[in-house]
């Protein structure tokens, strides 16, 4: 178990848990309306190779404020909450991370925030080609929480009752199904008239060294869009994962990973990388402005970043 805390931010209140100690921190973020718990076995793991992990509800996840309005929940709102947590913990950076939603989150602050990230940990990321499959999935979940919430808090108290205990993965998804229907709907059509991702321009200026964990058979987290991200992100690599659950149900391999990717971002020589980096965006603008690119293409940066 971890710590429990919360801080208060622009008037909401944001509960989060903190697992290990010391300055390598990574904070992890949950998947569409799940809560925190859902990376609870990961953050242990990790806080026991000497990680310090820190763990969020976003607004209207979890044990946080689930205030009602639409306009309260968006991509940027999300990313503006997760730099404020930086900020509470006192931190000048820190690893992110997080599981579709979160993933996505964490490219936000990528753009808003780049030098107060020091890795990033990008789990299924939902981009331009889970469009289609998300409207399909989303869009009847959304109108039977509005249309039939009264149903559904009949469900959600039901839920509330049921004995916890059985399974990591059966709690969660019995703490998902027990949450009042309104602020869940609420996030949902935050989200579904807003933008999913910082756009594809934005994204090829991130330089954030990035660990992207992709899977198949999923259209709502295809795995294509996981190796798009890779070929557009300056200096990401990507694991294929086994199965949508391989980290849920057998989690050592890709937690091996995710903790090597770790240890990587917090050696002293990725301090200086990171900081040649930025010389490099700022060489990159300038060759931009006078008709150059230094960039690499594309598809060379993926064949790269596949083979390491």
């Amino acid at each position: 178990m971890g710590r429990v805390d919360s801080f208060t931010f622009e008037g909401d209140r944001l509960e989060y848990e903190d697992y290990g100690s010391g300055a390598r921190t990574f904070v992890l973020l949950p998947g569409l309306l799940l809560s925190r718990q859902m990376h609870a076995p990961l953050a242990e793991s990790l806080a026991a190779r000497g990680n310090r992990v820190v763990c969020l509800d976003l607004l209207g996840h979890g044990n946080s404020d689930r205030p009602e309005g639409l306009s309260r929940y968006s991509m940027p709102i999300f990313g503006t909450q997760v730099v404020g947590l930086l900020d509470h913990l006192g931190l000048d950076e820190a690893v992110v991370g997080g599981t579709s939603l979160g993933a996505n989150v964490t490219l936000d602050v990528a753009v808003r925030a780049p030098d107060r990230l020091r890795g990033m940990v990008l789990e299924m990321p939902v981009l331009d080609n889970a469009l289609v499959a998300c409207a399909v999935a989303f869009t009847p979940l959304m109108v039977g929480l509005t249309l039939g919430a009264p149903a559904a808090r009949l469900v959600a108290r039901a839920t509330r009752l049921v004995p916890r205990g059985a399974s990591h993965l059966s709690d969660v998804m019995l703490d998902w199904v027990s949450q009042d229907p309104g602020p869940s709907a609420c996030v949902l059509e935050g989200l579904f008239f807003d933008r999913i991702a910082p756009t594809h321009a934005e994204r090829r200026t991130i330089e954030t060294p990035a660990l992207v964990l992709g899977h198949d058979r999923d259209p709502i987290h295809p795995f294509s869009d996981a190796d798009e991200l890779v070929g557009e992100l300056r200096n990401a690599r990507i694991v294929r994962a086994r199965s949508l659950l391989e980290l849920r149900l057998r989690p050592e391999r890709l937690t091996g990973e995710i903790g090597g990717f770790l240890d990587e971002c917090w050696r002293p020589a990725a301090a200086g990388r990171r900081s040649g980096s930025r010389q490099r965006s700022r060489k990159d603008a300038s060759g931009a402005r006078n008709g150059r690119s230094s960039a690499r293409p594309a598809r060379a940066r993926r064949a790269s970043a596949q083979q390491r």
